[in-house]
């Protein structure tokens, strides 16, 4: 016994930390200082312990919500945005941002506390068991299980390299409960953790790949440049606008893109998107990808119906994924590098002898450009009773025009389609919406993500059934005082609200919603400002006060019931019965 007790008081005196801060030291040590998720079992203790050291914690009311958000801060910020769930249920909530996330190229990491592996590994029935690591697998980028607190600092370590490096996305980090209170003596803890070197490394363009591009560029008659949000994401703003301005190029913004270059640029050929991409003899994709959005590259977008024009257009393709090349399209010549490396590349390779576009080509695009310009500013002067989108969006345009570094959050079928076209940007990175899902559900916790990562005014436009997604998160918008304005396009329904029951019975379309809902009054039962709009005027006041004052705003902007189509603009997508 006597020679017992000085070696318990030597092991008191000596410093030991745990999981739980580890995990937060090894977060902090790379710069993370915001943690997006909902506390439960066995992460509680987790998020009271980040708070207490300094990191900023935003509980939401949905996992899925949190998942977003931190997806979203990822973009904005280039390092990956941490989502924080409970074990099982709560991590099959923040499994769609996750998935979400990886599609988009969101950089994001899904951290989830999960049950013991003895247990789920035997299927003895542990609370909330689950093998999430393999479940994760298929929908992430990448995914680690850490088991022991000296491994916390690696696990940290490699779902952030594997984040942001490359083709950014979505990574699962499996924490099971028991790691979180394992002891381990803090100075080796301490030397445990990692600090990532250089996490997403420029990767140069081949110099034969660069001149092949330019070869091709020389030679084209109607050149155009297509912008993706791969383009906004690399923060290569400078070089791509020499590179656009230099060449002469007209180019087009996909949504996330819009305002890489003010979209009242000269150059910009979003009002003539229908004319340029069949015309096109020459097509550079600039972090951005032919999927459905861009109709795979085939088809009547892209002169399908005149043999002389589709199949015979040529594609440069910048993307820091080689086998992304080809994917439906031939790409006579792929660039493969990190973007601001390959536009770089590419404007050094120029030279002083550029030739602009021919001028017939130019002025083609501006003639249709401009005749779809003044159609538009026709159909917006216009004020209906009930407002309309277009006369909603209006009010919108001028708001955004007034406030270029408001973030616009956009989500829905006609409010997304809509907005795209109507609302400019001016500013990159200030348009985000739902990207190449096209899922619904992501406006609050974009919102929240916004507000937070950016301390600037968000603007989120939402359909009344995207809203119904994620609508709850007011109270999150309310609770941390965001200045976050929400304007719901109330059109009393899933497209349009005037959709009747065949059979005349008491039970509503599929399709409807409880006419004039008051949706204000839920923003105002957390103590937000609710406004109800039916007037542009109403819509224009509730707006300009929401921005002055900073406030948690939610705006119901009435609208006619019978505006919208079904589907919005991807009504092809929609199969439908055959008339009888």
């Amino acid at each position: 016994m006597g020679t017992a007790e000085p070696q318990v008081a030597a092991d008191a005196r000596t410093p030991v930390t745990d999981g739980f801060h580890l995990v937060i030291d090894a977060l902090r040590l790379n710069g993370i200082d915001t943690i997006f998720g909902l506390p439960g079992i066995p992460i509680t203790d987790l998020t009271r312990k980040a708070q207490a050291a300094g990191m900023r914690v935003i509980s939401f009311r949905h996992e899925q919500n949190a998942g977003n958000a931190a997806a979203i801060a990822g973009f904005m910020t280039q390092k990956p945005g941490i989502c924080l769930t409970v074990s099982a249920p709560g991590f099959l909530n923040g499994l769609t941002a996750l998935a979400n996330a990886t599609t988009n190229c969101f950089p994001m990491i899904l951290i989830s506390g999960s049950s013991e592996r003895e247990i789920v590994d035997l299927q003895q029935g542990d609370y909330e068991e689950m093998d999430q690591l393999a479940i994760a697998k298929p929908l992430a980028k990448a995914a680690f299980r850490v088991l022991h607190a000296e491994d916390i600092g690696v696990g940290v370590a490699r779902a952030i390299r594997a984040a942001v490096s490359g083709r950014p996305g979505g990574v699962y980090l499996d924490l099971p409960a028991k790691l979180f209170p394992q002891s381990i003596d803090a100075s080796a803890a301490a030397r445990s953790l990692i600090k990532v070197v250089d996490p997403a490394p420029r990767q140069i363009p081949a110099p034969d790949a660069v001149q092949r591009a330019l070869e091709l560029l020389r030679g084209a008659r109607r050149p155009l440049v297509l912008l993706g949000k791969g383009a906004a994401y690399a923060r290569a703003d400078a070089e791509i606008r020499d590179l656009i301005e230099t060449t002469g190029i007209p180019y087009l913004p996909m949504s996330m893109a819009k305002g890489l270059l003010p979209d009242t640029h000269p150059q910009c050929a979003s009002a003539a998107r229908s004319f340029v991409l069949p015309e096109a003899d020459v097509v550079m994709l600039v972090g951005a990808r032919l999927n459905w959005l861009l109709s795979h590259g085939k088809g009547k977008t892209w002169g399908g119906q005149d043999a002389k024009a589709w199949g015979a257009q040529k594609f440069i393709q910048i993307d820091i994924s080689p086998q992304e090349a080809d994917s439906n399209v031939r790409i006579d010549a792929p660039v493969v590098g990190d973007i601001g490396s390959c536009v770089s590349a590419l404007l050094a390779g120029i030279g002083s002898g550029w030739v602009k576009p021919p001028a017939e080509w130019l002025d083609a695009v501006a003639e249709r450009k401009n005749k779809n310009l003044a159609r538009m500013a026709e159909t917006l002067a216009r004020n209906p009773a009930p407002m309309n989108f277009h006369s909603a969006l209006n009010v919108v345009r001028d708001i955004i025009r007034a406030n270029p570094e408001a973030v616009l959050v956009n989500e829905g079928a006609n409010a997304l389609d809509f907005t795209r076209s109507i609302v400019d940007m001016y500013q990159p990175r200030k348009r985000l919406d739902v990207g190449t899902w096209g899922v619904m559900g992501i406006g609050m916790g974009f919102a929240v993500a916004a507000a937070v990562v950016s301390d600037q005014p968000v603007i989120a436009i939402e359909g009344d059934s995207a809203f119904g997604f994620s609508g709850m998160e007011v109270e999150t918008v309310c609770r941390y005082n965001l200045p976050v304005c929400v304007v719901i396009m109330n059109n009393n329904g899933v497209y349009r609200g005037d959709e009747r029951n065949p059979t005349g019975g008491r039970d509503p379309a599929p399709l409807v919603f409880v006419k004039d809902a008051r949706y204000e009054k839920v923003m105002q039962a957390f103590g937000g400002v609710g406004v109800y709009a039916t007037t542009p005027a109403e819509l224009r006041r509730a707006m300009e006060e929401a921005i002055r004052s900073r406030r948690p705003t939610l705006i119901n902007a009435v609208i006619d019931e019978g505006a919208g189509t079904e589907s919005g603009r991807i009504t092809s997508l929609n199969p439908t019965a055959k008339k009888t």
